[in-house]
Protein backbone atom coordinates (compact mmCIF):
# COMPACT_ATOMS: atom_id res chain seq x y z
CA UNK A 1 0.00 0.00 0.00
CA UNK A 2 0.91 3.06 -1.30
CA UNK A 3 0.06 6.52 1.44
CA UNK A 4 1.22 10.15 0.50
CA UNK A 5 3.55 11.64 2.83
CA UNK A 6 1.34 13.98 5.57
CA UNK A 7 2.60 17.13 6.47
CA UNK A 8 3.73 18.18 9.62
CA UNK A 9 4.56 21.43 9.37
CA UNK A 10 3.39 24.35 6.85
CA UNK A 11 4.26 27.53 7.70
CA UNK A 12 1.34 29.33 7.17
CA UNK A 13 3.58 32.80 6.73
CA UNK A 14 4.93 31.51 3.40
CA UNK A 15 1.28 32.04 2.19
CA UNK A 16 1.00 35.67 2.52
CA UNK A 17 1.01 38.27 0.03
CA UNK A 18 -0.05 42.14 0.15
CA UNK A 19 -3.52 42.97 -0.33
CA UNK A 20 -4.77 46.41 -0.88
CA UNK A 21 -8.70 46.99 0.44
CA UNK A 22 -8.91 48.70 -2.69
CA UNK A 23 -8.04 45.04 -4.86
CA UNK A 24 -10.87 43.75 -2.76
CA UNK A 25 -14.30 43.87 -5.31
CA UNK A 26 -16.71 44.93 -3.22
CA UNK A 27 -18.80 44.58 -6.17
CA UNK A 28 -19.11 42.31 -9.34
CA UNK A 29 -18.65 43.36 -12.34
CA UNK A 30 -21.89 44.54 -14.83
CA UNK A 31 -21.24 42.12 -17.11
CA UNK A 32 -20.67 38.80 -15.25
CA UNK A 33 -18.36 37.15 -18.52
CA UNK A 34 -17.01 40.40 -18.71
CA UNK A 35 -14.45 39.72 -15.83
CA UNK A 36 -10.92 39.34 -16.37
CA UNK A 37 -9.41 36.32 -16.59
CA UNK A 38 -5.87 34.89 -15.61
CA UNK A 39 -5.15 31.75 -18.06
CA UNK A 40 -2.32 29.51 -16.77
CA UNK A 41 -0.93 26.81 -18.75
CA UNK A 42 2.21 24.69 -18.12
CA UNK A 43 4.01 27.44 -16.22
CA UNK A 44 2.50 30.61 -18.47
CA UNK A 45 0.47 33.38 -17.48
CA UNK A 46 -1.56 35.66 -19.77
CA UNK A 47 -4.60 38.38 -19.37
CA UNK A 48 -8.11 37.03 -21.21
CA UNK A 49 -12.05 37.68 -20.39
CA UNK A 50 -14.27 35.39 -18.80
CA UNK A 51 -16.30 35.12 -22.01
CA UNK A 52 -13.23 33.30 -23.96
CA UNK A 53 -13.38 30.01 -21.57
CA UNK A 54 -15.24 27.35 -23.83
CA UNK A 55 -12.21 28.46 -26.42
CA UNK A 56 -9.44 27.78 -24.18
CA UNK A 57 -11.14 24.71 -22.84
CA UNK A 58 -10.66 21.19 -25.18
CA UNK A 59 -13.87 19.47 -26.93
CA UNK A 60 -13.82 16.43 -24.89
CA UNK A 61 -12.82 18.25 -21.26
CA UNK A 62 -15.12 17.99 -18.34
CA UNK A 63 -16.26 20.39 -16.12
CA UNK A 64 -17.45 19.99 -12.56
CA UNK A 65 -19.73 22.88 -10.94
CA UNK A 66 -21.49 23.17 -7.41
CA UNK A 67 -24.62 23.45 -7.74
CA UNK A 68 -25.37 24.71 -4.32
CA UNK A 69 -27.83 27.51 -3.96
CA UNK A 70 -26.96 30.43 -1.26
CA UNK A 71 -29.54 31.10 1.43
CA UNK A 72 -30.99 34.30 2.66
CA UNK A 73 -29.05 33.42 6.17
CA UNK A 74 -29.02 36.58 7.80
CA UNK A 75 -32.24 37.64 9.81
CA UNK A 76 -32.55 40.23 11.73
CA UNK A 77 -34.54 40.36 14.96
CA UNK A 78 -35.98 43.02 17.46
CA UNK A 79 -37.29 42.29 21.08
CA UNK A 80 -40.20 44.37 22.42
CA UNK A 81 -37.63 46.45 24.01
CA UNK A 82 -35.72 47.42 20.84
CA UNK A 83 -32.77 45.65 20.81
CA UNK A 84 -31.25 44.09 17.57
CA UNK A 85 -30.76 40.24 17.63
CA UNK A 86 -28.81 39.06 14.68
CA UNK A 87 -29.66 35.30 13.46
CA UNK A 88 -26.90 33.69 11.18
CA UNK A 89 -28.19 30.47 10.06
CA UNK A 90 -25.37 28.08 9.29
CA UNK A 91 -26.61 24.24 9.02
CA UNK A 92 -30.00 22.26 9.82
CA UNK A 93 -30.16 20.75 12.46
CA UNK A 94 -33.93 18.79 12.84
CA UNK A 95 -34.03 17.87 10.47
CA UNK A 96 -29.95 17.27 9.90
CA UNK A 97 -30.70 16.99 6.01
CA UNK A 98 -30.50 19.97 3.86
CA UNK A 99 -32.81 19.23 1.24
CA UNK A 100 -35.52 17.83 3.75
CA UNK A 101 -35.18 21.24 6.11
CA UNK A 102 -35.30 23.80 3.67
CA UNK A 103 -38.24 22.35 1.98
CA UNK A 104 -40.13 21.94 4.98
CA UNK A 105 -43.56 23.81 5.45
CA UNK A 106 -43.42 23.67 9.51
CA UNK A 107 -41.07 23.86 12.66
CA UNK A 108 -37.40 23.25 11.64
CA UNK A 109 -33.86 23.73 14.37
CA UNK A 110 -31.03 25.37 12.80
CA UNK A 111 -27.39 25.44 14.13
CA UNK A 112 -26.47 29.28 13.93
CA UNK A 113 -24.79 32.12 15.22
CA UNK A 114 -26.22 34.91 17.26
CA UNK A 115 -25.34 38.37 17.49
CA UNK A 116 -26.04 39.90 20.83
CA UNK A 117 -26.91 36.82 22.28
CA UNK A 118 -26.22 38.68 26.06
CA UNK A 119 -29.23 40.32 25.30
CA UNK A 120 -30.89 37.05 24.44
CA UNK A 121 -31.54 35.12 27.44
CA UNK A 122 -34.86 33.51 26.78
CA UNK A 123 -38.31 33.91 25.08
CA UNK A 124 -39.50 33.88 22.00
CA UNK A 125 -38.20 36.75 18.84
CA UNK A 126 -41.00 37.71 16.73
CA UNK A 127 -40.17 39.04 12.49
CA UNK A 128 -43.53 39.84 10.68
CA UNK A 129 -44.28 41.07 7.51
CA UNK A 130 -47.73 40.84 5.69
CA UNK A 131 -47.34 37.50 4.93
CA UNK A 132 -46.21 35.70 7.66
CA UNK A 133 -44.91 36.03 11.46
CA UNK A 134 -41.51 33.84 12.21
CA UNK A 135 -40.41 33.26 15.55
CA UNK A 136 -37.19 31.86 16.94
CA UNK A 137 -36.45 30.20 20.02
CA UNK A 138 -33.36 29.11 21.15
CA UNK A 139 -33.53 25.36 21.96
CA UNK A 140 -29.90 24.68 23.11
CA UNK A 141 -26.08 25.38 22.67
CA UNK A 142 -23.27 23.77 20.66
CA UNK A 143 -19.84 25.76 22.06
CA UNK A 144 -20.44 29.71 20.72
CA UNK A 145 -23.67 28.34 18.87
CA UNK A 146 -27.11 28.39 19.12
CA UNK A 147 -29.75 25.90 18.08
CA UNK A 148 -32.44 27.85 17.34
CA UNK A 149 -35.98 26.67 16.34
CA UNK A 150 -37.91 28.41 14.13
CA UNK A 151 -41.46 28.13 12.89
CA UNK A 152 -43.94 30.42 10.77
CA UNK A 153 -47.76 30.41 10.68
CA UNK A 154 -47.57 30.73 6.31
CA UNK A 155 -49.18 27.28 5.63
CA UNK A 156 -48.00 25.66 2.90
CA UNK A 157 -44.92 28.14 2.83
CA UNK A 158 -41.50 26.21 3.15
CA UNK A 159 -38.39 27.42 4.94
CA UNK A 160 -36.67 28.44 1.87
CA UNK A 161 -39.37 30.69 1.04
CA UNK A 162 -39.70 32.49 4.26
CA UNK A 163 -36.07 33.18 4.26
CA UNK A 164 -36.40 34.47 0.95
CA UNK A 165 -38.74 36.97 2.12
CA UNK A 166 -37.71 37.49 5.56
CA UNK A 167 -33.62 37.36 4.90
CA UNK A 168 -30.40 38.97 3.35
CA UNK A 169 -28.29 37.72 1.60
CA UNK A 170 -25.23 36.50 3.93
CA UNK A 171 -22.16 38.54 1.72
CA UNK A 172 -18.62 37.54 3.00
CA UNK A 173 -17.65 39.99 6.10
CA UNK A 174 -14.52 41.18 4.39
CA UNK A 175 -16.85 43.11 1.80
CA UNK A 176 -17.68 45.74 4.59
CA UNK A 177 -20.84 46.88 3.87
CA UNK A 178 -24.70 45.97 4.36
CA UNK A 179 -26.68 43.50 1.68
CA UNK A 180 -28.12 45.24 -1.15
CA UNK A 181 -31.20 43.55 -2.91
CA UNK A 182 -29.47 42.92 -5.97
CA UNK A 183 -26.76 41.04 -3.71
CA UNK A 184 -29.84 38.10 -3.77
CA UNK A 185 -28.90 37.60 -7.73
CA UNK A 186 -25.42 38.63 -8.11
CA UNK A 187 -23.97 36.59 -5.15
CA UNK A 188 -25.88 33.19 -6.91
CA UNK A 189 -24.58 31.33 -9.94
CA UNK A 190 -26.92 31.23 -12.73
CA UNK A 191 -26.91 27.31 -12.11
CA UNK A 192 -28.01 26.62 -8.79
CA UNK A 193 -30.51 24.22 -7.56
CA UNK A 194 -29.93 22.71 -3.95
CA UNK A 195 -30.82 25.14 -1.54
CA UNK A 196 -28.04 24.92 1.69
CA UNK A 197 -24.88 27.43 1.34
CA UNK A 198 -24.30 30.24 3.86
CA UNK A 199 -21.62 31.08 1.09
CA UNK A 200 -21.39 31.30 -2.97
CA UNK A 201 -19.01 28.91 -4.67
CA UNK A 202 -17.53 32.16 -5.84
CA UNK A 203 -15.51 30.79 -8.79
CA UNK A 204 -19.30 29.71 -10.47
CA UNK A 205 -20.76 33.84 -10.31
CA UNK A 206 -18.73 34.67 -13.93
CA UNK A 207 -20.59 32.13 -15.85
CA UNK A 208 -23.66 33.24 -17.96
CA UNK A 209 -26.50 31.43 -19.90
CA UNK A 210 -24.48 32.16 -22.70
CA UNK A 211 -21.27 30.95 -21.31
CA UNK A 212 -22.98 27.44 -20.74
CA UNK A 213 -24.37 27.18 -23.86
CA UNK A 214 -21.54 27.75 -25.40
CA UNK A 215 -19.95 24.77 -23.41
CA UNK A 216 -22.56 22.66 -24.54
CA UNK A 217 -22.19 23.40 -28.13
CA UNK A 218 -18.06 22.81 -28.32
CA UNK A 219 -19.33 19.03 -26.71
CA UNK A 220 -17.73 19.85 -23.20
CA UNK A 221 -19.40 17.67 -20.41
CA UNK A 222 -20.58 19.44 -17.66
CA UNK A 223 -21.03 17.25 -14.39
CA UNK A 224 -22.86 18.96 -11.23
CA UNK A 225 -22.09 18.05 -7.92
CA UNK A 226 -23.52 19.97 -4.15
CA UNK A 227 -21.53 21.28 -1.72
CA UNK A 228 -23.07 23.42 0.94
CA UNK A 229 -20.47 25.84 1.62
CA UNK A 230 -20.39 27.25 5.23
CA UNK A 231 -19.27 29.95 6.77
CA UNK A 232 -16.06 28.28 8.03
CA UNK A 233 -14.86 29.05 4.42
CA UNK A 234 -13.84 32.33 5.97
CA UNK A 235 -12.14 31.47 8.97
CA UNK A 236 -8.79 32.45 8.42
CA UNK A 237 -5.51 30.04 9.34
CA UNK A 238 -4.41 31.50 12.81
CA UNK A 239 -2.13 28.59 13.92
CA UNK A 240 2.00 29.62 13.16
CA UNK A 241 1.55 25.81 11.57
CA UNK A 242 -1.55 25.54 9.23
CA UNK A 243 -1.50 21.83 10.56
CA UNK A 244 -3.08 22.77 13.41
CA UNK A 245 -5.19 24.26 11.94
CA UNK A 246 -9.31 23.12 12.50
CA UNK A 247 -10.57 22.70 9.09
CA UNK A 248 -14.52 23.01 9.07
CA UNK A 249 -16.54 20.07 7.82
CA UNK A 250 -19.31 20.69 4.48
CA UNK A 251 -22.28 18.76 3.80
CA UNK A 252 -21.59 16.65 0.35
CA UNK A 253 -24.32 15.24 -2.22
CA UNK A 254 -23.33 13.15 -5.73
CA UNK A 255 -25.46 11.53 -7.57
CA UNK A 256 -24.54 8.40 -9.04
CA UNK A 257 -24.01 9.66 -12.64
CA UNK A 258 -21.79 12.37 -12.08
CA UNK A 259 -19.65 9.53 -9.94
CA UNK A 260 -20.26 7.20 -12.95
CA UNK A 261 -18.96 10.11 -15.43
CA UNK A 262 -15.22 10.41 -13.69
CA UNK A 263 -14.85 6.52 -15.82
CA UNK A 264 -14.73 9.01 -18.97
CA UNK A 265 -11.15 9.38 -20.42
CA UNK A 266 -11.83 13.32 -20.21
CA UNK A 267 -9.75 16.19 -18.68
CA UNK A 268 -11.44 16.96 -15.68
CA UNK A 269 -11.60 21.11 -14.60
CA UNK A 270 -13.24 21.80 -11.32
CA UNK A 271 -15.24 25.01 -10.89
CA UNK A 272 -14.15 26.25 -7.72
CA UNK A 273 -12.09 24.99 -4.62
CA UNK A 274 -15.63 23.37 -3.18
CA UNK A 275 -15.72 20.74 -6.14
CA UNK A 276 -12.51 20.42 -6.09
CA UNK A 277 -12.83 19.37 -2.49
CA UNK A 278 -16.00 17.15 -3.50
CA UNK A 279 -14.00 15.48 -6.40
CA UNK A 280 -10.82 14.44 -4.07
CA UNK A 281 -13.42 13.47 -1.38
CA UNK A 282 -15.05 10.96 -3.43
CA UNK A 283 -11.95 9.19 -5.29
CA UNK A 284 -10.71 8.70 -1.68
CA UNK A 285 -14.34 7.47 -0.45
CA UNK A 286 -13.94 5.04 -3.13
CA UNK A 287 -10.54 3.65 -1.69
CA UNK A 288 -12.34 2.36 1.14
CA UNK A 289 -15.28 1.43 -0.72
CA UNK A 290 -12.69 -1.03 -2.09
CA UNK A 291 -11.13 -1.80 0.93
CA UNK A 292 -13.14 -1.73 3.54
CA UNK A 293 -15.55 -4.68 4.63
CA UNK A 294 -17.19 -2.65 6.87
CA UNK A 295 -18.07 0.12 4.54
CA UNK A 296 -21.41 1.60 5.04
CA UNK A 297 -23.07 4.68 3.91
CA UNK A 298 -24.80 5.70 6.94
CA UNK A 299 -23.01 8.89 8.56
CA UNK A 300 -20.77 8.45 5.75
CA UNK A 301 -17.69 11.36 6.84
CA UNK A 302 -14.12 12.25 5.67
CA UNK A 303 -11.76 13.26 7.94
CA UNK A 304 -9.33 16.33 7.74
CA UNK A 305 -6.03 14.16 7.64
CA UNK A 306 -7.46 10.61 6.71
CA UNK A 307 -6.61 10.33 3.41
CA UNK A 308 -2.81 10.21 4.17
CA UNK A 309 -3.55 6.79 6.18
CA UNK A 310 -5.30 5.57 2.89
CA UNK A 311 -3.62 3.83 -0.22
CA UNK A 312 -2.88 6.29 -2.56
CA UNK A 313 -1.90 3.91 -5.29
CA UNK A 314 -5.59 3.18 -6.13
CA UNK A 315 -6.95 4.13 -9.53
CA UNK A 316 -9.38 6.21 -9.77
CA UNK A 317 -11.21 4.22 -11.93
CA UNK A 318 -11.29 1.32 -9.63
CA UNK A 319 -11.69 4.07 -6.57
CA UNK A 320 -15.42 5.13 -8.43
CA UNK A 321 -16.17 1.73 -9.57
CA UNK A 322 -15.90 0.13 -6.35
CA UNK A 323 -18.13 3.23 -5.04
CA UNK A 324 -20.57 2.68 -7.80
CA UNK A 325 -20.56 -0.96 -7.01
CA UNK A 326 -21.62 -0.28 -3.70
CA UNK A 327 -24.29 2.26 -4.10
CA UNK A 328 -25.82 -0.44 -6.78
CA UNK A 329 -25.95 -2.74 -4.52
CA UNK A 330 -28.02 -0.55 -2.24
CA UNK A 331 -30.50 1.08 -5.19
CA UNK A 332 -28.27 4.49 -4.17
CA UNK A 333 -29.23 7.14 -6.90
CA UNK A 334 -26.86 9.31 -4.57
CA UNK A 335 -24.40 9.25 -2.06
CA UNK A 336 -24.14 11.82 0.85
CA UNK A 337 -21.08 12.93 3.49
CA UNK A 338 -19.15 15.43 5.40
CA UNK A 339 -16.02 16.27 4.31
CA UNK A 340 -13.20 18.06 6.35
CA UNK A 341 -10.72 17.26 3.94
CA UNK A 342 -8.13 19.61 4.03
CA UNK A 343 -5.95 20.52 0.72
CA UNK A 344 -2.29 21.64 0.79
CA UNK A 345 0.64 21.65 -0.62
CA UNK A 346 2.26 17.93 -1.14
CA UNK A 347 -0.93 16.58 -1.72
CA UNK A 348 -1.39 14.62 -4.73
CA UNK A 349 -4.43 15.47 -6.60
CA UNK A 350 -6.38 11.70 -8.15
CA UNK A 351 -9.09 13.62 -9.82
CA UNK A 352 -8.83 16.86 -11.20
CA UNK A 353 -6.77 17.98 -14.00
CA UNK A 354 -7.07 21.95 -13.61
CA UNK A 355 -9.35 24.26 -11.80
CA UNK A 356 -11.80 27.59 -12.57
CA UNK A 357 -11.28 29.87 -9.23
CA UNK A 358 -11.05 33.41 -7.92
CA UNK A 359 -8.59 35.09 -6.06
CA UNK A 360 -8.01 34.05 -2.53
CA UNK A 361 -6.86 35.66 1.20
CA UNK A 362 -4.06 35.63 2.08
CA UNK A 363 -3.17 32.96 4.78
CA UNK A 364 -6.29 30.92 3.60
CA UNK A 365 -7.06 26.90 3.43
CA UNK A 366 -8.23 28.55 -0.44
CA UNK A 367 -4.72 29.50 -0.83
CA UNK A 368 -2.90 26.50 0.26
CA UNK A 369 -5.27 24.10 -2.09
CA UNK A 370 -3.65 26.55 -5.13
CA UNK A 371 -0.52 26.09 -3.79
CA UNK A 372 -0.95 22.57 -3.62
CA UNK A 373 -1.87 22.77 -7.37
CA UNK A 374 0.49 24.80 -8.83
CA UNK A 375 3.61 24.84 -6.40
CA UNK A 376 5.06 28.19 -5.84
CA UNK A 377 4.17 29.41 -8.84
CA UNK A 378 0.86 30.61 -6.87
CA UNK A 379 3.60 33.18 -6.42
CA UNK A 380 3.86 34.72 -9.79
CA UNK A 381 0.27 33.94 -10.96
CA UNK A 382 -0.87 36.46 -7.84
CA UNK A 383 1.81 38.72 -8.47
CA UNK A 384 0.79 38.77 -11.97
CA UNK A 385 -3.04 39.12 -10.74
CA UNK A 386 -2.01 42.49 -8.56
CA UNK A 387 0.53 44.03 -11.25
CA UNK A 388 -2.50 43.92 -14.08
CA UNK A 389 -5.66 45.03 -12.20
CA UNK A 390 -7.33 42.16 -11.52
CA UNK A 391 -10.00 42.44 -8.68
CA UNK A 392 -10.17 39.58 -5.87
CA UNK A 393 -11.87 38.00 -3.34
CA UNK A 394 -15.72 36.65 -4.19
CA UNK A 395 -16.88 39.47 -6.43
CA UNK A 396 -13.71 39.77 -7.81
CA UNK A 397 -12.14 38.33 -11.27
CA UNK A 398 -11.32 34.44 -12.09
CA UNK A 399 -8.13 32.16 -13.45
CA UNK A 400 -7.64 29.38 -15.11
CA UNK A 401 -5.31 26.97 -13.84
CA UNK A 402 -3.96 24.24 -15.51
CA UNK A 403 -0.79 22.95 -14.30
Amino acid sequence: MMKMRKPGHIPIDAYDYPLPTDRIAKYPVADRAGSSLLLYRAGQISHRKFREIPSLLDDDDSLYFNVTRVVQARLIFRKETGGRIEIFILEPHQPADHQLAFASNGPVAFTCLVGNARKWKQGTLSLSSEDFNLEAEQVGRQDDKFIIRFSWDAPGASFAEILEKAGSTPIPPYLDREAESKDMETYQTVYAKQDGSVAAPTAGLHFTDQVMDELDQKGISIGELTLHVGAGTFIPVKEENAVRHSMHAEMVTVSRGAIRSLLEKRRRIAVGTTSTRTLESLFWLGVRALTEKEFSFEELSLDQWEVYDLDGSVSLEAAAGALLRRMEAERRESVSFSTRIMITPGYEFKVIDGLVTNFHQPKSTLLLLIAALVGDDWKEIYRFALENGFRFLSYGDSSLLIP
